[in-house]
């Protein structure tokens, strides 16, 4: 079992469109890890010169968390989230300072792909977390740098998940939990295999009224994996499937800490739907030579509903609100094809890759404003008809081709380099005919390049190097929202602004790893990296000040640069299992520029601040640190428990760090689980987090109070500048029972 994982693992490392490597061909009796875009032959770990984290189902499941960005706040190093909308299934998720979100503003700098295939929408590149099935996953593995054998949008790293198959995992899973919050989930799963044929699907269902008032969640997904191999042949079609309603509440600001469960206003509703079919042919002529076909076909679409207070109450019967009805609907496909082969010659035993990918998407999005008021729970009642804003089609399409090779040189050392060319096309078209200034095309094309080297001098520890480039395009959404006159409100109101440039990052990282046996301290491992990832034009999303997340406007700020360090320890002895993750991070401005940010209490007359080269960037912790603890007296039960800690971060808006409500303040936090199997195949589990119910918030923007009135009640002629906080859920605590069915024997 344990090398069916670490195969398994092995394809997940460098995807492509598809890396379902399931059932793939007989590889050597040796840990190998991926390196191609496309599920390649593999190399020895020992040979990948960058520092990975990888996590298997075993971990997943353990933790019985109800997403993946919440299992990867507690579990990965130099990752941290925040909740600007108060839900679990909306977090901001940032590794080295780069950020996976699902909410349009924020400026993304992570790929993600789920088998393969890229789950960064194309409309605004966000993630949106609350598609990927969890209790599918067989491997999530995090990779850092700006490797762009990853695509577009790698900028500080991947996001590599791959998802279970019938032949590795048979049998069937049946789990309910409940609790704190109206909590209530089932989740269930089964597969099989029967000759060359095998099967896997998985569901959940989740119901969650929320911490906050008017947060409640909604999920429902659906996976389905099918799958044929006979020899050196494999094919694999999946299905992935979700119908959610999400509800977030927004930041608030100083005086209304004081009840955090409050909402700023609302309602503030999203209701996603995805439809996602992809299949993957991998053919292996021998055991040195293999063709991967993939492709994809998917559509995501998003409605929603946002309340927002009107900063602008010149205008004469200017409502005191408004609400942002939106609709995304996004269709892509792609397809790629690689050829991998493994030969001998005078400067050593090379793997060579060479691959072809094309990607394309069309998104049709449009809003409407509703006029409305306020009730006395800030409730947005709309007083008069929704009016059509914006009515556009936009599409994008990327065009790849790369190469690879890794070379052993000489015993223990290893040489990889390889070069891709990626050509990017955005275009924008008006729908009404009354924003002709909007219709524009706009092309981006670049060859980036890796190197990379690792050396073992002894079986057990390796040092690595590498250097890589990435980019990011502007997507549609940024290029229609870059003037800071106009500043909009996301989903955004598309108007007519200057273009932005494209995003370049290069990142330098060494570092080392090792496995030991020393005494009583069994399977110690530890791995150490130090980094830094520079970045061109890099595109910010500047806040307008109205105390809402989502009103600004992008542009490109110039220099920015993240460097930091990264220490992993884990170790077991006796029936205790630890594991700890430390990262110390520097991100800053490189290079000056004038904001407008009034509500920052140093913005000048016209409401600018000057940013300088050395502040740092908001939102992005100085230290994290994770540490966890396992406890198993005997097989049939296990105690785990988790902090999760991080220091103090400037809020959005105060880029000069300077305004005079100082930072959002760091915190810790502890979790506990439990698992006790009381018969054959019943486990009974349990979890509590924020175990001694920790006041802290992890998210800041600036913006102005306009409910300063009595008891929080509207009062315009009041508003006045305040940091806005989002702040963490209270402790809860959640029960669940587990059955399992394994036919791994039958």
């Amino acid at each position: 079992m344990r090398r069916r994982a670490v195969v398994t693992a092995a394809f997940a490392l460098f995807p492509g469109l598809s890396a379902f490597a399931q059932r793939s061909v007989d590889l050597p009796p040796v840990e190998v890890v991926g390196i191609t875009p496309l599920p390649g032959i593999g190399n020895p770990l020992p040979q990948v010169p960058s520092n990975v984290q990888t996590f298997g189902e075993r971990e997943i499941a353990r933790q019985r968390l109800p997403g993946i960005a919440g299992f990867l706040e507690q579990n990965a190093g130099s990752v941290s989230a925040s909740a600007p909308s108060g839900n679990p299934y909306q977090p901001d998720l940032s590794f080295r300072g780069f950020t996976a979100s699902p909410l349009l503003g924020t400026p993304q700098g992570l790929s993600v792909f789920l088998d393969g295939v890229r789950e960064n929408d194309p409309f605004g590149d966000a993630v949106h977390w609350d598609t990927i099935p969890l209790n599918a996953l067989a491997t999530v593995q995090v990779v850092p740098g700006s490797n762009a054998l990853y695509g577009l949008n790698t900028l500080g790293g991947a996001l590599v998940m791959t998802t279970k198959s019938g032949a590795r995992y048979p049998g069937a899973v049946v789990d309910v939990n409940g609790g704190s919050f109206g909590r209530f989930q089932v989740e269930a799963e089964a597969g099989g295999a029967h000759g060359p044929v095998d099967g896997y699907v998985a569901a959940n269902v989740f119901d969650d009224d929320g911490w906050r008032d008017h947060s409640s969640t909604r999920i429902r997904q659906l996976f389905a994996k099918g799958g044929w191999g006979d020899g050196g042949t494999d094919l694999n079609v999946s299905v992935n499937l979700a119908d959610n309603r999400i509800n977030g509440t927004q930041a608030l600001p100083l005086p209304m800490l004081d009840d955090p469960k409050q909402a700023y206003t609302w309602p503030d509703s999203t209701h996603n739907r995805l439809e996602s079919l992809s299949a993957r042919f991998n053919h292996a002529f021998s055991a040195n030579t293999q063709i991967v076909a993939a492709a994809y076909a998917r559509r995501y679409r998003s409605d929603s509903v946002n309340s927002n207070v009107n900063a602008d109450l010149d205008e004469p019967d200017a409502p005191p609100a408004f609400n942002v009805a939106s609709n995304v609907d996004t269709r892509s496909s792609g397809a790629a094809a690689q050829f991998a082969w493994r030969v001998a010659g005078a400067w050593g035993k090379h793997q060579l890759v060479a691959g072809a990918s094309y990607d394309r998407s069309r998104t049709g999005f449009t809003q409407s404003e509703q006029p409305a008021t306020f009730t006395d729970d800030r409730d947005t009642v709309g007083t008069g008809p929704y009016a059509l804003q914006t009515d556009v089609v936009t599409t994008t399409s990327t065009s790849a081709a790369w190469l690879a090779d890794t070379a052993e040189v000489a015993p223990g050392l290893a040489l990889s380099g390889s070069i891709r060319y990626n050509v990017a096309r955005v275009s924008i078209a008006d729908q009404t005919g009354l924003q002709p200034e909007l219709d524009g095309a706009h092309r981006y094309s670049k060859w980036l390049p890796a190197a990379g080297i690792a050396w073992s001098p002894s079986p057990a520890w390796t040092l690595f190097g590498n250097l890589s480039q990435g980019m990011r395009v502007p997507t549609p959404m940024e290029l229609t929202c870059a003037d800071p006159e106009a500043p909009c409100t996301l989903p955004n109101i598309f108007v007519a602004d200057p273009p932005l440039a494209a995003v370049i990052a290069t990142t330098g990282e060494i570092g080392a790893r090792g496995r030991f046996d020393a005494g009583a301290w069994r399977d110690v491992t530890w791995s150490t990296a130090l980094f830094r990832t520079d970045t061109s034009d890099d595109i910010q999303f500047i806040g307008a000040g109205s105390g809402a997340v989502n009103a600004g406007y992008f542009r490109n700020v110039g220099k920015t640069r993240r460097q930091g360090f990264e220490l992993f320890g884990g170790a077991r002895i006796d029936t205790f299992t630890f594991a700890a993750r430390y990262t110390l991070l520097d991100a800053t401005f490189q290079t000056g520029f004038v904001e407008s940010s009034p509500n920052n209490s140093t913005a000048d007359a016209d409401g600018d601040i000057d940013v300088s080269a050395g502040n740092r960037l908001p939102g992005v912790p100085r230290h994290t640190l994770k540490f966890r603890v396992d406890w198993n007296p005997q097989a049939a039960f296990s105690i785990g428990a988790s902090v999760v800690a991080q220091s103090a971060q400037y809020a959005r808006g105060d880029e000069n760090n300077a305004d005079v409500h100082g930072t959002v303040p760091g915190f810790a936090v502890v979790n506990l689980d439990a698992r006790w199997r009381f018969a054959p195949g019943w486990e009974l589990y349990g979890r509590i987090e924020n175990v001694f119910n920790r006041r802290y918030q992890n998210f800041g923007i600036l913006g102005s109070n306009y409910f300063a009135g009595p008891d929080n009640s509207y009062d315009p002629a009041a508003a006045a500048p305040d940091q806005f906080r989002g702040p963490g859920a209270p402790i809860g605590a959640w029960l669940g029972v587990r059955w399992t069915l394994d036919r791994t024997g039958a």
